[in-house]
């Protein structure tokens, strides 16, 4: 026979359990939540999507190490022209237009956060995107090499101007920047 403590704790965690996922299905299913774009999340919410999409890149990109000594900055520059500046803007002070400055959350100013992250991060986010943040995942259109590229061109941007870029497109060299 059961001891009589043990049943009504595992029959208390069982109907906890079941009065959670109701009340979850009532929240979702309510329309309640605010989802709009143009409401910023609450500390506590952001705090946790930031922190758990840190962790995730980093140990989704550990023992990633694309080799940056032989990657066209011009070809990167190219393509993050085509692609990333919209969002990101770019070296020198090329604010985002329009669509960057429209998502939430908003891109970050790869100006300045680009130094936070190792090169094999860099290229992971590029190749795979991030849910939910409208980072699309490159590697569905883009070969290794022109990931390699890209990765180049942002790897270097917080320390260019935007003489920097100009240059870099007009100049079709490979560029060793590690």
């Amino acid at each position: 026979m059961k001891h009589p403590k043990t049943v009504t704790a595992v029959f208390t965690t069982v109907i906890l359990l079941a009065l959670v996922i109701v009340i979850g299905l009532v929240v979702v299913y309510s329309g309640l939540p605010d989802v709009a774009a143009s409401k910023p999340e609450g500390a506590v919410t952001s705090w946790v999507l930031a922190t758990t999409m840190d962790h995730s890149v980093r140990r989704q990109a550990a023992g990633i190490s694309p080799d940056l000594s032989h990657a066209d900055l011009a070809e990167g520059a190219e393509h993050y022209t085509a692609m990333c500046i919209m969002c990101h803007g770019g070296p020198g002070g090329e604010a985002p237009n329009y669509v960057g400055v429209g998502l939430n959350p908003t891109p970050p100013d790869l100006r300045e956060s680009a130094g936070d992250w190792k090169p094999g991060e860099i290229y992971w986010i590029i190749e795979h995107g991030i849910k939910m943040t409208g980072m699309p995942a490159f590697g569905k259109t883009h070969s290794p090499e022109q990931l390699t590229n890209i990765t180049a061109f942002v790897a270097k941007m917080p320390t260019m101007t935007a003489q920097d870029r100009k240059s870099t497109r007009l100049n079709s060299s490979h560029a060793n920047i590690s």
